[in-house]
């Protein structure tokens, strides 16, 4: 089976995920611009989320672009990953709401570090799958990316019972870290073409 019922699946879910993150925002009350200040925790909070959602989106093209057919392992795979970033939008609203405090900002580092394993799961399904010859093989390897995301996921977690924001802070890290596209997956597509 090819990858495209795949790709737009997951396509749809991910735009069904910003929608969702969108939709917490709730018009202030008032016509004035400091009526807008009491969203300003959650508006960094989407803005994160929208990051990180953009983040998998672009990754997972990528993934994909390299893979050429897709199993059932694939497929559940992709569908573990698609459930964890699925409460993404709930963790944001829950630390917008409360103002970026502890429990919610674990919980929600709890949900960047799953969605992160996921990801991993499912290059290395995919890589099972394509074989050792395959572009996807050739392309990932082991990556200090990875290990220093988890660490700075687990810290952030930790960090969050006693200092909130700087848990917040090592999260938004990891999202810089990951901003450019995967380079690994890159250089084999634009070497090949």
């Amino acid at each position: 089976m090819t990858t495209g019922r795949l790709e737009a699946f997951s396509d749809g879910v991910i735009a069904i995920i910003i929608t969702i993150m969108v939709l917490e925002f709730k018009v202030p009350e008032g016509n004035n611009f400091y009526n807008l200040y009491p969203l300003l925790p959650k508006f960094l909070t989407y803005l994160i989320s929208f990051i990180y959602v953009g983040i998998y989106w672009n990754n997972h093209h990528h993934l994909f672009h390299v893979i050429n057919k897709v199993n059932g392992k694939i497929l559940w795979a992709n569908l573990s990953l698609l459930f964890t970033l699925s409460f993404i939008p709930f963790t944001t609203a829950w630390m917008g709401e409360s103002h970026i405090k502890s429990n919610p900002v674990c919980l929600y580092g709890i949900n960047l570090l799953l969605c992160s394993i996921m990801f991993v799961i499912l290059e290395k399904v995919a890589i099972k799958h394509e074989g050792k010859d395959a572009k996807i093989t050739k392309a990932i390897k082991r990556s200090t990316k990875e290990y220093i995301s988890s660490a700075l996921y687990i810290v952030g977690i930790i960090l969050s019972f006693y200092l909130p924001i700087v848990g917040l802070i090592c999260y938004a890290i990891v999202a810089c870290i990951w901003l450019v596209p995967d380079k690994r997956i890159e250089k084999l597509i634009y070497t090949e073409n």
